[in-house]
């Protein structure tokens, strides 16, 4: 049956998103442009250091070779490029939301404000069209999932979305192994950077493996080319930390189990459990996986750079 279209309205469209002026300038170029998400700037990084730590990762995605777009959602907008007032607003509001990509829409359609997820930044990076991005860590299966069908949006997202994420594997409170068993029932293409081994964020290695590995910039950019005319979905880059800039393994895992079994006893269940174990994490290992946090994301944000100015020389 067809439905009548005389007196319809028109469907809404989205809102194109608003291009900082140097990002602008670089994609009208052909220049390389890195995406990079601002939910670890409002919510994973503590004021003040958080402003700081925003200049120092689109410093280290400049020495990469490429123009820096932070992603974020502004009174309705959303922002692909921030300006240095821009980024200080983001850094400083303490009532800035989280916007995965189920929450775009509504941020959108009313006016509202957020930082953008992994999931969230994927898809306004693409819009954009910004092929390459970098983020600390993905989110994934949760550990108890198999009862709460818990499973970040990162993982579909990636799964339909044509751009390469460079990170520090998935958050090491995850299942980790559950996490890589989604992304190939999800056909989305995983590599280790010089490695095989899986990073566990944190640390270096989570334990398990990857099937392939790229040595250089310029193989993990031809992957995304290849990609591209192949399938839609995206490419996920693991740039694990060199083993003595990881946090002691050891460490690791014994403040892992008491902060899962902190959330269990205060009842902390959902999106809630991140931000509460991340917090019971920076407490207990006194700053140190802060500082580890902070390291990871300016290594992958650096080779990000470096993998996007290669793809600028790759035929699309």
């Amino acid at each position: 049956m067809q439905l009548p279209s005389s007196g319809a309205p028109a469907a809404p469209t989205s809102p194109a998103p608003v291009l900082s002026p140097e990002v602008a300038e670089a994609l009208a170029a052909g220049r390389p442009v890195v995406a990079l998400e601002s939910t670890l700037l409002a919510h994973g990084l503590p004021r003040p250091d958080n402003r700081a730590a925003a200049d120092e990762v689109e410093a280290a995605v400049r020495t990469g070779g490429a123009v820096p777009a932070t992603v974020a959602v502004l009174d309705g907008a959303p922002h692909v490029g921030l300006t240095a007032d821009e980024l200080d607003r983001v850094c400083a509001d303490s009532d800035l939301a989280k916007l995965a990509v189920r929450d775009l829409p509504v941020a959108l359609a009313l006016g509202r404000s957020g930082a953008t997820t992994v999931s969230s930044t994927a898809l306004l990076a693409a819009a954009a069209g910004i092929g390459v991005f970098a983020t600390g860590g993905l989110g994934g299966v949760h550990r108890e999932a198999a009862d709460t069908f818990d499973e970040s949006a990162d993982l579909t997202t990636l799964s339909r979305t044509p751009v390469l994420v460079v990170c520090a594997g998935v958050k090491s409170i995850l299942d980790v192994p559950a996490t890589l068993e989604r992304l190939e029932s999800l056909s989305v293409t995983v590599v280790g950077y010089r490695t095989t081994t899986f990073p566990g964020f944190y640390v270096a290695d989570s334990g398990s493996t990857v099937d392939w590995a790229v040595s250089s910039p310029e193989e993990a950019a031809a992957v995304l080319a290849t990609r591209r005319g192949l399938a839609p979905g995206g490419v996920v880059v693991a740039n694990p930390l060199p083993d003595d800039e990881q946090l002691d393994p050891a460490l690791h895992d014994r403040v892992i189990a008491d902060a899962l079994a902190a959330a269990a006893r205060a009842g902390v269940r959902g999106k809630a459990v991140t931000p509460f174990v991340l917090d019971h994490l920076h407490r207990a290992s006194e700053g140190a996986t802060l500082a580890v946090n902070v390291r990871l994301v300016l290594r992958n944000a650096e080779l990000a750079g470096r993998i996007a100015a290669a793809l600028a020389g790759v035929p699309r």
